[in-house]
């Protein structure tokens, strides 16, 4: 039996894939409801529903007697959007946290695998600026020229966003944590992080 909860998941994830695969892009019209709930085959109240949450965050606008357009259909919104259900379960929350621990850590090793002396330079220039973590990471992802790696550690990064503030790397904690990694001392590097990572999220 699908919830109501995953229904209105469904018409908001269909919505977007029409407006993908129909080509259309900020300031184009989108399907009336009555169109949209012929082609989803739901009711046209569901549709409502769905199109009103897309307007509450921004993504569309309805001009009277005009229609519905595309304001800014972009991914970190519906991130935002499907994570207010997604991550209601604290198991959930913790194991996202726990995937993106993960993640980092790997990110970390394959860093300390892949990287030559002027991507060490370019992150020991980016702690100079007081970059957030998510800036540090996305450098050192974008690095890795992995873009697997990138596009799932952006997911996960997005969603654990909902729950733990984006904060500003703090002095002292990643120049000990590069120097670490340009050493190649790996376990050095993952105890580091992981000690960071720890009070990152508990300071929440």
């Amino acid at each position: 039996m699908t919830t109501p909860t995953k229904m209105y998941l469904e018409i908001v994830k269909k919505i977007r894939a029409i407006i993908v695969e129909d080509g259309l892009k900020t300031g184009d019209k989108i399907p009336s409801e009555r169109e949209l709930s012929d082609r989803l085959n739901v009711g046209r109240s569901s549709v409502r529903e769905a199109l009103r949450a897309l307007e509450l965050l921004g993504l569309i606008e309805t001009r009277r007697g005009e229609g519905t357009f595309i304001k800014d259909f972009k991914e970190h919104h519906l991130v935002e959007l499907l994570g207010t259900f997604i991550l209601e379960q604290d198991k959930t929350k913790n194991d996202l946290l726990e995937t993106k621990l993960e993640i980092e850590k790997s990110c970390l090793q394959l860093f300390m695998q892949k990287a030559v002396a002027k991507d060490y330079q370019t992150l020991s220039g980016m702690i100079d600026s007081a970059p957030s973590r998510t800036e540090f990471f996305k450098e050192m992802v974008t690095t890795l020229d992995n873009s697997l790696m990138l596009r799932i550690w952006t997911l996960v990064n997005s969603y654990a966003r909902i729950i733990v503030k984006d904060n500003m790397i703090e002095s002292g904690v990643y120049e000990d944590l590069l120097e670490a990694m340009r050493e190649n001392q790996a376990q050095q590097a993952i105890k580091l992080y992981e000690k960071h990572f720890a009070e990152f999220v508990d300071g929440k």
